[in-house]
């Protein structure tokens, strides 16, 4: 999300007035404006000590730890945020990319993995459920991805955790979300691309392995 949307969201926000707001929010909200990021976690941290209850501060300090690639107490702060604001697709949507990232990294073991990648698709798909503007297709594009990342998890031969249908069914629902964003968006190369990736990944799963002698 572009600082000038961010901007828009907290205008558009129930922040308190400036006159309310504390000044640990004041100073987390202007680094965050800055991009200071890591500036604006040590501000914000302090603000929701004082207001746990801040679902305002709180996405700001999940949406700042998310971009420290602090992704645990991203993933963290937006569960406080949806406890508060179970209609806030935005916080999903962070959620998930925060568990996204958290499983595609290595030092992940494989059952964690599994369930940030699960994680992921569940909450794009809550996101899906509630956004209000059919025009904003990040996130399907997103669970798209998703769905992708989880699909060639489960085809890995050697893995515990190899399941070779809901792999392919994976990457068939990646390729439905990432041609629905491509169907509305014509022009997008990079969702073309995305599309040939998920399916060169399902051909290889569905195409039979020739035996060598």
């Amino acid at each position: 999300m572009k600082l000038s949307v961010i901007v828009s969201f907290l205008i558009m926000s129930s922040l308190e007035t400036a006159s309310a707001q504390s000044a640990y929010v004041r100073m987390g909200q202007q680094a965050l404006m800055d991009g200071d990021f890591r500036s604006a976690v040590s501000h914000l941290e302090k603000a929701c000590i004082t207001d746990s209850t801040n679902a305002n501060a709180l996405w700001m300090l999940g949406y700042s730890y998310y971009h420290s690639d602090n992704y645990k107490k991203s993933i963290a702060a937006y569960t406080r945020v949806i406890a508060i604001k179970p209609a806030d697709a935005t916080a999903y949507y962070y959620r998930a990319r925060a568990k996204s990232y958290l499983g595609k990294d290595n030092q992940t073991i494989p059952a964690d993995k599994e369930l940030y990648l699960l994680g992921a698709i569940v909450d794009l798909t809550k996101a899906i459920s509630i956004n209000s503007d059919p025009n904003d297709n990040k996130y399907y594009q997103n669970r798209g991805i998703a769905y992708r990342d989880y699909g060639i998890f489960k085809l890995q031969n050697n893995s515990h955790f190899y399941d070779r249908a809901r792999g392919i069914n994976s990457l068939k629902a990646s390729i439905a979300d990432l041609e629905k964003v491509l169907s509305d968006n014509p022009g997008r190369t990079d969702i073309a691309n995305l599309i040939d990736q998920s399916k060169g990944k399902l051909l290889q799963a569905t195409t039979p392995t020739v035996a060598r002698h």
